[in-house]
């Protein structure tokens, strides 16, 4: 009666769909299988994608031809481009969107690949003939088989949510928690864990006074994510708004924490640190009277707002009277509450770099059950997952991004190599090579990647070689044209410069600090004319490429050297427990993951630089 399927995709959020997208559109027949057609990718926490290094995330999925980029770019209200005061390595795109029009967006996207078909229903088991898993089956019985299955389950595996002293089932509010599918893995082998997140209340923004607040509006330029020409950028926006909290917020919020489920051990799970609740920073700060809270809007149309930074999950009413004391919410009416919600995870050692389980050949986990958290984490997730059932399934190579190529490579070796045992967010510190790894240069870095692949369409494909080839232009053209002292010292003086005292190349002069192309460009007619025929992103890209040029070769020449460790393969059949000469706390964790690699085994915790060397000796390297 039911068709069999090649892959299995379990989850409608933004793993899920970017997996079911990656592999459909790879040729594979996938079926989608979520709780609830009406919430596929749901924005469950904050209406906003991107942010730093987040952002950088999403340009690396939209280059390897994702959907993430385009669905934000059609959806998006505001857009900011963040740390611009800082280096090009910390540029952070940022966009406010609509929820319901980027829901609604992933929707139709998936509905019009034909190689998508849906159910809505709850997974409860994996179907397993022997060691083999051969597809699903759901609460009512039915049974779906499949090559792969991909689990994107988000919060929803056993998941509970906390409000004050009241804790009921759910993964999600108004949504109910899925059952059955962590106690099949755990008696399968697996070991799991249980965290935590949170979000904060949603009010009525025709309740709110605005002009006691700080407004924070987009770009006067805007940009926008995708490098396709399928979108476009912003014409007009939407403002945010900032408020803070005061000393009378923090002794109401006070008044409820011998409620607070997370000061009294009902919560086992571990949340985020770097995003905590407001409970807990009145607690952990407790010498600061004041957070800032950003006021969000969901939508262009909606008057609900999203209270960024007010994430909590103490008693609805004592959210409520904390919330009228904040400025510019006296006179607030609450949606609905903020909550903590717990949910079983994963630690992701337990997988391969191509995110397949250890135990279960075919069987994929991507998103937070990995022990992630965040739209764009787990999206790159689903990303790779999805490409690597499909290759799988198809005897193909999986597809594993280094460290140096992408923030998504850095991302799935810290979980596979390090493990998390608090929810895992990514920032720009994470990563060592993030002069190379910037959100401007994703399309060139990895654009041929995924057309090679068959994802990025080859109209994509040729639009990134011509920017190349104008980029490297422009830059040729900068390291031959001098410019004279006569024509450039004014504009250098304005611009707090040392002035020329003989002709110089204009590269070198681009080296400068608040030295740009476009300041120094109308001083030279030749340079104009030469500059005037590339768009912004041709200039902006040679210019970074110039004047960071000495910082970029170092990583390259870093990135080069520890590559070559990538070179070494490790036989899977090796037993550590033989090579005496190494601590034992190696041999537990090199047993444990079973790098592939040199270098895979020198990024795991517990090994250390004299354990290499061992192992290299043993391996005959």
């Amino acid at each position: 009666m039911y068709p069999n399927y090649d892959i299995i995709v379990v989850g409608g959020g933004h793993a899920g769909c970017e997996a079911a997208h990656a592999a459909a559109n790879l040729g594979s027949k996938v079926l989608l299988v979520t709780m609830n057609m009406n919430t596929i990718a749901q924005m469950s926490c904050n209406p906003a994608m991107g942010g730093v290094a987040k952002g950088q995330i999403l340009r690396e999925i939209d280059a390897l031809g994702g959907m993430s980029g385009i669905i934000t770019d059609k959806s998006m209200i505001q857009f900011r481009m963040l740390n611009r005061s800082k280096g090009p390595a910390m540029w952070s795109p940022r966009t406010q969107n609509d929820r319901m029009r980027f829901a609604e967006e992933w929707r139709l996207a998936l509905e019009k690949n034909p190689n998508v078909d849906f159910w809505q229903e709850m997974v409860t088991n994996l179907l397993m003939e022997g060691n083999k898993l051969v597809g699903v089956r759901t609460a009512l019985g039915i049974e779906f088989r499949a090559k792969a299955v991909v689990l994107t389950n988000g919060t929803f595996l056993n998941g509970l949510i906390h409000i004050g002293e009241k804790n009921f089932g759910g993964g999600r509010t108004g949504e109910r928690a899925a059952k059955g599918i962590t106690e099949q893995l755990v008696e399968l082998g697996f070991e799991s864990g249980r965290m935590k997140t949170g979000t904060p209340p949603r009010v009525d923004g025709r309740s709110l006074n605005y002009n006691a607040m700080e407004e924070q509006a987009g770009d006067e330029n805007p940009e926008k994510f995708s490098f396709s020409q399928e979108t476009q950028a912003l014409k007009h926006q939407r403002s945010c708004y900032i408020t803070y909290t005061n000393d009378d917020v923090h002794d109401t919020l006070k008044k409820g924490f011998d409620q607070s489920p997370m000061f009294n051990g009902r919560i086992q799970g571990i949340g985020p640190r770097y995003c905590p609740s407001i409970e807990d920073k009145i607690n952990r700060f407790a010498e600061r009277n004041r957070h800032q809270i950003f006021v969000e809007p969901e939508g262009w149309d909606t008057v609900e707002i999203y209270v960024n930074g007010f994430s909590t999950s103490l008693p609805e009413n004592i959210q409520y009277e904390a919330l009228r004391k904040i400025k510019g919410f006296e006179n607030a009416k609450m949606f609905r509450p903020g909550y903590a919600i717990e949910y079983d995870y994963f630690p992701p050692t337990q997988l391969y770099l191509s995110l397949e389980t250890k135990l279960i050949e075919n069987l994929y986990f991507a998103g937070q059950i990995n022990g992630t958290t965040g739209y764009e984490e787990a999206a790159c997730q689903g990303l790779m997952a999805g490409i690597n059932a499909h290759n799988k399934i198809r005897e193909k190579e999986n597809f594993i991004l280094k460290r140096s190529e992408a923030y998504i490579g850095v991302l799935i070796d810290d979980l596979i190599n390090k493990g998390t045992e608090e929810p895992y967010r990514m920032f720009t510190s994470r990563a060592e090579y993030r002069i190379l790894l910037r959100q401007d240069n994703a399309d060139l870095r990895l654009t041929e990647q995924g057309y090679q692949l068959g994802l990025a369409a080859q109209e994509r494909y040729e639009r990134v070689l011509e920017k190349k080839r104008h980029v490297d232009e422009l830059i040729q053209f900068m390291r031959k044209e001098s410019v004279d002292p006569d024509q450039m010292n004014g504009t250098l003086s304005e611009l707090g410069s040392a002035v020329l005292t003989q002709k110089v190349k204009a590269a070198q002069l681009i080296k400068r600090p608040n030295v740009g192309i476009n300041s120094i460009k109308d001083c030279n007619e030749k340079l104009a004319e030469q500059v005037n025929h590339y768009d912004k992103e041709v200039i902006e890209e040679a210019e970074i490429l110039l004047k960071y040029e000495t910082y970029i070769e170092k990583e390259e020449k870093m990135a080069d050297k520890l590559n070559a460790l990538e070179n070494y393969r490790i036989n899977d059949t090796v037993d550590y427990n033989q090579i005496k000469a190494i601590s034992n706390e190696a041999r537990e964790k090199l047993n444990k993951i079973r790098p592939s690699t040199i270098g895979q085994a020198s990024r795991i915790s517990g090994v250390s630089p004299s354990d290499i060397s061992v192992l290299m000796v043993y391996l005959g390297k």
